[in-house]
């Protein structure tokens, strides 16, 4: 069912009429909107995986290199899944809950007496969206986490800044960071389409519509992490 949604949108991806404001107002709603939440994860993450990092390195005398692997574990791995939850919780829930109640009050119906395909108006914009934002939101957490990373293993537990740089880019090349863009890409892309796919086949009034958000939130979740 996912899988038919998704090519039913990406069909549509060529075709006119091309809305460009719904576009823009998904941009915003993912992306913008999900900015608050994405780095406050960031910096805590940066800043509690160093310190468990200096704790441990510091009994082997390895403290020099935790700008390195800090780096590599939320550029590759912590990163992108973390941001991902987030918008599952955030992004997922509101696109289901927004389709859902739409699908309940008969808005989709709406449309499609009006010759609009609700697949094009209303899917398609989300989900290329979800693809193109996320990434970005995964490197501003990469960012921001990185900066406190800094902040405690540098400044606060009084680590050599000139390690922890030069171990940073030694470790932390533009591979590591495109893999974990990459899967920010095809995670956004599966969060904002369970969201599109669950909210587009609510039924059975409020309770559907709670039923189908928080069906999108579980399984973008898992799905992420799997």
């Amino acid at each position: 069912g996912h899988a038919i949604m998704a090519g039913k949108a990406l069909s549509w991806l060529p075709r006119p009429p091309f809305r460009w404001r719904n576009y823009l107002d998904a941009m915003e709603y993912i992306g913008f909107g999900s900015l608050p939440i994405v780095l406050l994860v960031g910096l805590f993450t940066g800043m509690v995986t160093a310190l468990q990092s200096v704790h441990v390195f510091r009994i082997f005398g390895f403290d020099h290199i935790v700008g390195g692997t800090t780096g590599v574990s939320i550029a590759a791995e912590l990163g992108p899944v973390l941001t991902c939850l987030m918008l599952a919780g955030r992004v997922g829930a509101g696109i289901a809950t927004e389709l859902g109640t739409m699908r309940i009050t008969e808005q989709i119906d709406a449309l499609e007496s009006m010759a609009v395909n609700p697949i094009q108006f209303l899917v398609l914009p989300r989900i290329v969206a979800g693809a193109l934002m996320t990434p970005i939101l995964c490197l501003l957490f990469f960012i921001v986490a990185m900066g406190g990373a800094y902040f405690i293993a540098v400044i606060q537990m009084g680590g050599d800044e000139g390690h922890f740089m030069l171990n940073f880019k030694i470790m932390v090349d533009f591979l590591e960071v495109s893999k974990g863009l990459m899967k920010g890409m095809v995670f956004g892309f599966a969060v904002t389409l369970i969201g599109c796919f669950y909210g587009f086949n609510a039924s059975g009034g409020g309770r559907g519509v709670g039923i189908a958000t928080t069906k999108a939130v579980v399984v973008s979740s898992v799905s992420v992490l799997v």
